[in-house]
């Protein structure tokens, strides 16, 4: 069944995945990426949609640098042990665009993140959202 209607599984519970903040995040090779920062909920329904992971930086840097935070499809992901799984490579993972957790995310953000992660606009979020009037918030941090 190609991807574009395949019914997409659905996500964790908000409560189960609000235990997550803090726990490691390893992609689906097992390697580590980062760790659970907190959750961008949609707007409308408030259901959670997005896990929002501040990334792991490799090596030492002398200079402090804030954190980088990526949005992560919360349906590709699974906890379990005190750590979170994602159903995405570490590269995929790392190359996310980048979001504020302090700020809403608009309707054409979602549909980029959507489009990078390989999600098709007929399923999952991307469809969710599509709809939705350009400049809409589609989501709000949690």
């Amino acid at each position: 069944m190609p991807e574009e209607t395949a019914s997409p599984a659905p996500p964790p519970s908000a409560e189960e995945s609000r235990q997550w903040v803090g726990h490691e995040v390893d992609e689906m090779g097992g390697a580590r990426v980062g760790r659970v920062h907190g959750f961008f909920a949609d707007a409308a329904s408030g259901e959670l949609a997005w896990l929002l992971a501040e990334l792991s930086r490799g090596g030492l840097s002398l200079r402090r640098r804030p954190p980088r935070l990526v949005a992560i499809p919360l349906r590709d992901c699974a906890g379990g042990g005190g750590r979170v799984w994602a159903a995405h490579e570490r590269e995929e993972i790392r190359t996310a665009p980048t979001v504020d957790p302090s700020r809403p995310l608009l309707r054409e953000h979602e549909l980029t993140i959507c489009a990078h992660y390989g999600i098709g606009e007929k399923v999952g979020r991307a469809a969710e959202v599509k709809s939705r009037a350009e400049g809409a918030v589609t989501s709000q941090p949690t």
